[in-house]
């Protein structure tokens, strides 16, 4: 089993990098958190989750207490975390908001409805890396489960391998949990990792527009 890169270990919290395709909890496989743990030889505590087939950042705690603050900060939106995408369809708009209420759709998926009595929010930048796919940069403001495939699918431009969503064939779901930012007893913490196997996001690595996207919290959000 390849060992889970750890990209901050603090006295309170592990920050560590899911592959793509590792469930977060086990199921007929050891989970994400169950691996981890015996990686580090501690007991850790959930406080966030991806989706199987999306990778990047997730933050574990150390202890109840520390699991308790940081379930209120993601609770009262004050983690602040940007996504990347890769997309193969034109989008209806290039970047802007996508707001709207979710609601469950067939065969496990959810999808955006016209009202927004509790709605899922997003803001997203997108760029052409050539001619037939498109990188996003996306900001969540809530945390509904899909949101942000759901939010792509409703601009017609599923993710590149969300073939729940309607999005073309390819070897894994181009969704990347790439940045996190927070305050924690008065200091700022802030994380980025870039994909690990790069696959298709290497394109967008390579373009020149990256830069302005390396920090997220640069952008107008």
């Amino acid at each position: 089993m390849v060992s889970i890169e750890i990209v901050a270990d603090e006295g309170d919290f592990v920050v560590a990098h899911k592959a793509a395709g590792i469930s977060f909890h086990s199921e007929s496989d050891i989970g994400f958190v169950v691996q981890l743990e015996k990686q580090l030889g501690v007991k850790l505590y959930a406080v966030h989750r991806l989706d199987k087939v999306t990778s990047g950042l997730l933050i574990l705690a150390k202890s109840s207490a520390a699991a308790n603050s940081l379930s209120q900060l993601f609770a009262h939106r004050e983690i602040d975390k940007a996504y990347l995408a890769l997309i193969t369809d034109k989008p209806k708009k290039k970047q802007g908001w996508i707001k709207g209420d979710m609601g469950k759709a067939r065969r496990g998926a959810y999808k955006l409805l016209k009202s927004s009595d509790n709605p899922a929010i997003t803001r997203f930048y997108s760029i052409s890396l050539e001619a037939g796919l498109r990188a996003c940069i996306l900001k969540p403001f809530t945390g509904k489960t899909h949101q942000l495939r759901v939010a792509l699918k409703s601009l017609s431009a599923p993710i590149l391998g969300d073939e729940l969503y309607g999005g073309q064939s390819a070897d894994r779901v181009y969704l990347h949990a790439y940045a996190l930012r927070f305050m924690w007893q008065g200091v700022v913490k802030q994380y980025t990792i870039e994909p690990k196997p790069y696959g298709q996001f290497a394109k967008l690595f390579q373009h020149e527009e990256f830069a302005k996207w390396q920090n997220p919290w640069q952008l107008e959000w």
